[in-house]
């Protein structure tokens, strides 16, 4: 039998079965005494939290549509502390509030840092009478793209090893940190960048209702303060986030005290949590291409 040939491996699986049971078991009872029927009482203004680097739109884009489908929820704060991230992440949280605008008002909140992508989010925020609020000392601004990886030829050279590549095109590993980089690929690359930043000074121009040349002249990376921000026409207002909550609950009719709620993630994200182990992350970031494109604020 199995088990008497080899005694180890069976114990482990045992072992393991019996752990990922009592996880999911775990997960299910947290789910459910966490369960959220989704159901507001009164009128309430629903606050998004975009924090630290974005690298995943998943969660804010579950809680934007969750609280567009709310009859109680009558406007939406997105509260943004972040320097930016990964482009499409960027983009989808972006797609996904213009989406809503449709339907319930949207004002953008800035708070220690708004930059790049942060930015790019809170841009979504301009249009009918809705707004970007911004703090004096906010840092904001950094319109831009970056591109960048290391090259580890050297090192590897100093280790003897020698990595061999079989390729399909010229262009197949591109970005390979094993060897330099050619002035064709760099203007490849080159290219991409700044066809992704021309769809960034695109949405600013239309979002702000500027003209592509003025905003041109800012787009080169340069970060702002939150008042010189609002001197550009980049942010409506100077203020903080309960500045934010007011100006919101009075677009969304709200008499009275505004009254925030923030979404609760999804029923059995403990579950969710606990099989995206930290061994799994690890390896994916290993996996990944080498090289990434951002709208991100690199002090």
């Amino acid at each position: 039998m199995f088990s008497r040939r080899h005694p180890y491996l069976f114990f482990l699986i045992i072992i393991t079965g019996m752990l990922t049971t009592t996880f999911i078991c775990l997960a299910f009872i947290i789910g459910m005494w966490s369960d959220d029927r989704g159901e507001y009482v009164g009128e309430k203004v629903g606050v998004v939290e975009i924090n630290g680097t974005i690298v995943d739109s998943r969660t804010a884009i579950e809680q934007i549509k969750k609280f567009r489908k709310q009859d109680a929820i009558k406007a939406i704060v997105i509260r943004i502390n972040s320097p930016g991230g990964a482009v499409a992440p960027s983009q989808e949280i972006y797609t996904e509030i213009m989406r809503t605008r449709e339907y319930k008002h949207v004002i953008a909140s800035m708070g220690t840092v708004a930059a790049s992508g942060g930015y790019y989010i809170a841009n979504t925020a301009c249009k009918r009478s809705d707004g970007v609020v911004a703090n004096p000392g906010t840092l904001t601004g950094s319109i831009g793209v970056i591109m960048g990886y290391t090259n580890f030829e050297e090192l590897l050279n100093k280790l003897g090893l020698l990595p061999v590549v079989i390729k399909s095109g010229p262009y197949k590993d591109v970005g390979s940190p094993a060897r330099p980089m050619t002035d064709e690929e760099r203007e490849l690359l080159q290219e991409v960048v700044s066809k992704i930043h021309q769809q960034f000074i695109r949405a600013i121009a239309e979002g702000r209702k500027l003209e592509i040349s003025q905003v041109k002249l800012i787009a080169d990376g340069r970060i702002f303060s939150g008042e010189q921000a609002k001197e550009l026409g980049l942010v409506d207002r100077i203020g903080n986030f309960e500045d934010a909550l007011k100006w919101a609950g009075e677009l969304g009719g709200i008499q009275g005290e505004v009254v925030p709620v923030y979404a609760e993630d999804k029923k059995l994200s403990l579950l969710r949590y606990l099989l995206e182990s930290s061994v799994k992350i690890i390896s994916d970031r290993l996996m990944a291409s080498n090289i990434d494109i951002q709208y991100r604020y690199h002090p």
